[in-house]
C-alpha cells in the first residue's frame, strides 16, 4: 500500500548559529529566520572565542558570522571551525565592503559574503542556499582570487626582517592554519608559535591573523 504523503516526517529544519557582537542583530536576524518556519536558531555568541569553541560542538547547518568582533573576526572563527569540520557552512556578515575582507572570507572557506545593508528576502535565501551547500560568492570575484593567489608579486623586501622560523609561520598562516596545527607541523609548542605570530605582526606592522594572511599570499617568501 503506498505511503500517505501527509503521513511523510517533515524536513529537517535548518540549524544555523549566529555570531554579532550586538544583541539586538542577534535578535533581529533570529526572528527573521525563525519567522520562516523551516529554520531554527541553535546558539548564539558575541564573542569570537565562544562561539570558535560552541560551533564545532552543535554542528549547525550554517554559522552566520560577523566579520569584526571586540575579540577577533568571525572570519578566524570560520577559518577554526571549518579546520574542525568542514561541513559547516559558514556566511560572513559585514557593514564595510571590503576587498581584502572578501579575500580573506573566500580564503577561510566561506561559503558566503553579505553586507547587513541586504534586504530581509534576500538574506533568508542566501542562508538557505549555503545550507544547500551551494556558494554564494560571485565566481568571478572568485577567480580572481584564485589568480592573485597564483601569479604572487614578487618577494617583499619586508620578509627579509623575518627569521626563517617566523616566516614559515607566515607561510602556515597564508595556508589557514591554526596555531594548533601550525605546533603540530612545526614540532614546536603552541606558545612558542603564538610568540612567532606576534613577533612577525609586528615587524611587518599588522594588526591581525587575517592581515597576515593576505599578505603572505601576497608576499610570497622567495
Amino acid at each position: 500500500m503506498p505511503e500517505n504523503p501527509a503521513s511523510a516526517a517533515p524536513a529537517r529544519p535548518i540549524s544555523v548559529y549566529l555570531l554579532d557582537d550586538h544583541e539586538l542583530v542577534r535578535r533581529g536576524i533570529r526572528e527573521l529566520l525563525e519567522s520562516e518556519g523551516d529554520f531554527v536558531v541553535v546558539g548564539e555568541s558575541g564573542l569570537a572565542a565562544e562561539a570558535a569553541r560552541r560551533i564545532p560542538a552543535l554542528r549547525p547547518d550554517v554559522a552566520v558570522l560577523d566579520a569584526r568582533l571586540p575579540d577577533g573576526s568571525g572570519i578566524e572563527v570560520c577559518r577554526d571551525v571549518r579546520s574542525q569540520d568542514p561541513s559547516i557552512a559558514a556566511l560572513i556578515l559585514t557593514s564595510y565592503d571590503d576587498d581584502d575582507a572578501l579575500f580573506s572570507a573566500i580564503m577561510a572557506g566561506a561559503a558566503g559574503y553579505v553586507l547587513k545593508q541586504v534586504r530581509g528576502h534576500d538574506f533568508v535565501n542566501t542562508v538557505r542556499q549555503v545550507a544547500a551547500g551551494h556558494s554564494m560568492l560571485d565566481p568571478g570575484v572568485t577567480t580572481q582570487v584564485l589568480e592573485r593567489i597564483r601569479r604572487g608579486p614578487p618577494t617583499d623586501p619586508a620578509l627579509e626582517q623575518l627569521t626563517a622560523q617566523e616566516q614559515r609561520v607566515l607561510e602556515l598562516i597564508g595556508q589557514g592554519m591554526t596555531n594548533r596545527q601550525m605546533a603540530q607541523a612545526m614540532s614546536l609548542a603552541e606558545k612558542t608559535i603564538k610568540n612567532y605570530v606576534s613577533s612577525l605582526l609586528a615587524k611587518l606592522h599588522l594588526d591581525s591573523r587575517t592581515q597576515a594572511a593576505i599578505f603572505s599570499l601576497n608576499h610570497r617568501p622567495g
